[in-house]
């Protein structure tokens, strides 16, 4: 098969789809890859090291798309990426389709086969391809609200460890899963004053026992969101619903709750984020304030350390894509349900239940595409 990594369009997204380890572990199994010039450069991925590794490099996006069985990128298909899309080509990358129509529609129309990262599951109910950057992208959340909180920043000028006679910060985190878990224990280790929300009492038991009781747990319950609201110096929005729109559990109404200069990191944005004032931002103007409280909205958190997530991004998402080259994309999502999980589109058919739900798309069973 011959697979395209074409450079990442996305503001600051530095990421790319492939390592030039994951890109020779394709060549041994007998693929062709194509790479763009320059897509891992601003990482320390050089040309040469793709070049190493068996990959032809390709001086643009176009050619990539033209000529591709397989497109392998980090985050979704920017406008131009997706009228480049063709019927029958993979995409196989991040999608979160659905809170953005304009996307799920442009994937639709291209008849492409779009496979999502963040739906793909495992045996143990977990989202193994969006894991790592839940990880990377719950640590990242208190460096940002650290920043945020400065006074020059705008913030209310807290150090969330505090010092000797001074009270430490409060981080509140809404959000049991691995972006809270990872939030909470960077919290943690600055010296904050934690506080996790969730409504799973077997997972608040989990974390208790994990955590040894340095943090504090919660049943997520409006009343208690509300509280926590009024004493938090930054609240992380760390819910998910796999596929679906992000609930709304911090209206409008509610930041007139919290201190002044206090920081909302929404780790949720992607699916459309879990404050109702939160909108997409990026990490050229990562923040904006609504009624005194500073919001911070970048969809691409990881993307910050890239090299990081790249790697990170490549070791878990590897393995799935030799599977897809090596059989074919029925073939693959035929033996291995949890990669089924992760078709989204196909054909020009919304084969992913949440989607189409929140989308109003008509919803075609994976099973029946790959039949």
């Amino acid at each position: 098969m011959l697979i395209g990594v074409p450079k990442e369009i996305k503001n600051h997204e530095y990421r790319v789809g492939l390592t030039p380890a994951g890109t020779k572990e394709l060549i041994r199994n007998g693929h062709q890859v194509m790479v763009q010039q320059n897509a891992g450069t601003a990482i320390g991925f050089a040309d040469d090291q793709y070049v190493a590794a068996g990959a032809q490099i390709i001086p643009t996006a176009a050619e990539i798309f033209a000529k591709a069985d397989m497109i392998i990128k980090v985050k979704e298909p920017q406008p131009v990426e997706c009228q480049m899309l063709r019927p029958g080509q993979i995409l196989y990358t991040y999608l979160h389709l659905a809170p953005d129509p304009e996307q799920t529609k442009a994937l639709v129309a291209s008849g492409c086969i779009a496979i999502a990262y963040e739906t793909v599951t495992d045996d143990r109910g977990g989202l193994p391809l969006l894991a790592p950057m839940s990880e990377v992208a719950g640590r990242m959340s208190i460096q940002a609200a650290a920043r945020a909180l400065e006074k020059s920043a705008g913030g209310s000028g807290v150090l969330l460890g505090g010092v000797p006679g001074v009270a430490p910060g409060k981080v509140t985190v809404i959000g049991g899963g691995v972006v809270g878990l990872h939030a909470a224990r960077m919290a943690a280790g600055l010296g904050a004053e934690v506080t996790i929300l969730d409504r799973s009492l077997p997972r608040l038991k989990e974390i208790d026992s994990d955590f040894g009781g340095r943090i504090k747990t919660l049943f997520s319950t409006q009343d208690a969101i509300e509280r926590e609201l009024k004493e938090a110096d930054a609240v992380i929005g760390a819910v998910l619903i796999p596929g679906a729109a992000a609930p709304k559990l911090v209206t409008r109404d509610m930041l007139k709750l919290m201190k002044p200069g206090s920081v909302l990191v929404d780790v949720a944005i992607d699916q459309g984020g879990c404050f109702e004032t939160s909108k997409a931002t990026t990490h050229q103007e990562p923040t904006y304030v609504v009624d005194g409280i500073i919001h911070y909205c970048v969809a691409n958190m990881p993307g910050g350390v890239a090299r990081t997530s790249t790697q990170a991004l490549t070791n878990a998402t590897l393995g799935y894509a030799v599977a897809l080259a090596n059989k074919g994309w029925k073939q693959a999502l035929r033996d291995d349900k949890h990669l089924r999980n992760g078709l989204n589109v196909a054909e020009g058919k919304v084969t992913y239940e949440a989607v189409a739900r929140d989308l109003g798309y008509a919803y075609v069973a994976a099973e029946s595409v790959i039949a």
